[in-house]
């Protein structure tokens, strides 16, 4: 069982507290002050991490997909044709990574980008499915212009995103109008919203692809209150063990000589 609900959490320490009065109804049981101290250990350990650790500090949370990579893994999964891989054991029994992910840090500190961050997925990425977490990198904070340039890369506010070694260049422009053709334009990204976009360029869910479920216009932005923290500490599996990148390992190359038109509205395509 998984204690990925409230009820399961609620659940188990009624049972701890449960035992607990039962030993201590059962005054002749063996060793039964250290019975008692057990439960009680047990007890506290409980209600600390479930419910002061995990709603409010740290939790843990599996990376499902390649869309971090080569940042964050997922589990690999071969092609439809995988025969080829058949003696890549390194590649059959990867494991997708386990992150711990702060999630006190934003309420003392606004993000930055090229924090990786976890989300609530907003309703234009899961398009009225099960509520998911995402993450991704945050690229965007508000007011910044962000364009996006095939085989060239990420621009915010006429500057290039430098991402960490092994990001690919994209293979997309991005705004791009009706008929999928690059606008020359930038987005400003709104006031309380964030742009994130996965390492893994070219084959991730996120901002660059959402439009609303209703009227089908780009939708691209993640409100700041959907933020649950700040991905820190891979884990697991052991051979991955280490810091996770953030904005200490990015930066944006210096403007050109000719400064791009100001923006005109928040929200909005802008020069």
């Amino acid at each position: 069982m998984t204690l990925d609900q409230p009820w399961k959490i609620a659940a188990l320490i009624g049972l701890l507290a449960f035992l607990r009065v039962l030993w201590g109804l059962w005054r002749h049981a063996p060793a039964r002050s250290f019975m008692l101290e057990l439960l009680d250990s047990g007890l506290i350990a409980f209600v600390l991490v479930f419910l002061l650790i995990r709603p409010f500090i740290v939790q843990a949370f599996y990376i499902p997909s390649a869309s971090m990579e080569p940042t964050l893994m997922g589990p690999w999964e071969p092609p439809s044709s995988s025969d080829h891989y058949a003696g890549r054991t390194d590649l059959l029994s990867r494991q997708g990574d386990r992150i711990l992910v702060n999630k006190f840090i934003y309420r003392i500190n606004p993000p930055r980008r090229g924090d990786i961050v976890v989300f609530q997925a907003p309703p234009q990425a899961v398009h009225g499915n099960d509520k998911k977490d995402y993450v991704k990198r945050l690229i965007g904070l508000p007011g910044d212009v962000i364009r996006i340039k095939r085989g060239d890369g990420v621009y915010v506010n006429g500057r290039r995103f430098e991402d960490p070694t092994g990001v690919p260049r994209p293979d997309y422009d991005w705004p791009v109008d009706d008929y999928s053709l690059p606008t020359q334009e930038g987005y400003r990204v709104p006031e309380s919203c964030c742009f994130v976009l996965g390492d893994n360029r070219n084959n991730s869910n996120d901002s660059h692809r959402w439009t609303d479920p209703v009227t089908g216009e780009p939708r691209p932005v993640v409100e700041q209150w959907r933020l649950l923290g700040k991905a820190m500490v891979v884990f697991w599996p052991p051979p991955r063990i280490g810091l996770v990148s953030d904005n200490r390992q990015v930066s944006l190359r210096e403007a050109p000589a000719v400064a791009a038109n100001p923006a005109r509205s928040a929200g909005s395509a802008v020069p």
